[in-house]
């Protein structure tokens, strides 16, 4: 029998709080260059990411709704309005921004698993490129997983996975019938949400499946 998972919205929150100062003192050490690499964030550099998950921890239920009603559903504009508000002048400037929502509670739906997820992503989506050390623990990547396996929330990660396993060999994860797709539970996470280059990481005759769902 699977064991119930007990985790509390206080637990995620510090699990999000936790991801957030990691990834900050990660880019305490980055140069100008750095800032400017582009991230696997679509057209987005490493700068511009953080200022993303700035406005992602600054902007309220409310101020979303207004946000994305004055935007006219284009949740591109939405983002990248509350990306420039948080941007700051360099990068070090853009880093002390993110440093104040570091235990930020603030978010736009009482999904903490996928505030949990959006940290996890993007900071994978600097990390990535940069060459940088993964510092998620996998039992956390692992929530994250979990979540985006049970639902389309703001990827389509439900349907990514669909008729698939997915097996982590470093933690729990053990999800979905069907071809299996085995590796670290942070690539099988940042694969869910899309992204092709961790499809590297994995192994199993359904990693074919996934890499023609999400474009490679």
């Amino acid at each position: 029998m699977p064991v119930p998972d007990r985790t509390t919205t206080r637990d995620m929150w510090a699990a999000v709080h936790a991801e957030r100062a990691a990834l900050a003192d990660q880019l305490s050490t980055l140069d100008d260059e750095q800032w400017a690499a582009p991230s696997l964030c679509g057209r987005w550099s490493v700068r511009e990411v953080v200022a993303h998950l700035t406005a992602a921890a600054s902007v309220g239920r409310v101020r979303w709704l207004l946000s994305v009603l004055g935007a006219r559903f284009d949740f591109d504009l939405h983002n990248q309005r509350r990306l420039a508000e948080h941007l700051g002048d360099t990068g070090q400037g853009t880093l002390a921004g993110f440093r104040e929502v570091v235990t930020s509670t603030i978010a736009a739906s009482g999904h903490t698993s996928a505030w949990l997820g959006e940290v996890v992503v993007h900071g994978q989506d600097i990390r990535r490129p940069l060459g940088l050390p993964v510092t998620t623990p996998p039992e956390r990547a692992e929530k994250v997983a979990r979540f985006f396996a049970s639902r389309d929330f703001t990827v389509p990660s439900r349907t990514t996975c669909e008729g698939l396993r997915l097996r982590a060999d470093d933690s729990g994860l053990d999800v979905g019938t069907g071809p299996d797709v085995v590796g670290p539970t942070v690539a099988l996470t940042l694969v869910l949400a899309g992204r092709a280059a961790f499809l590297e990481d994995l192994t199993g005759p359904g990693v074919a499946i996934l890499a023609d769902r999400i474009g490679t």
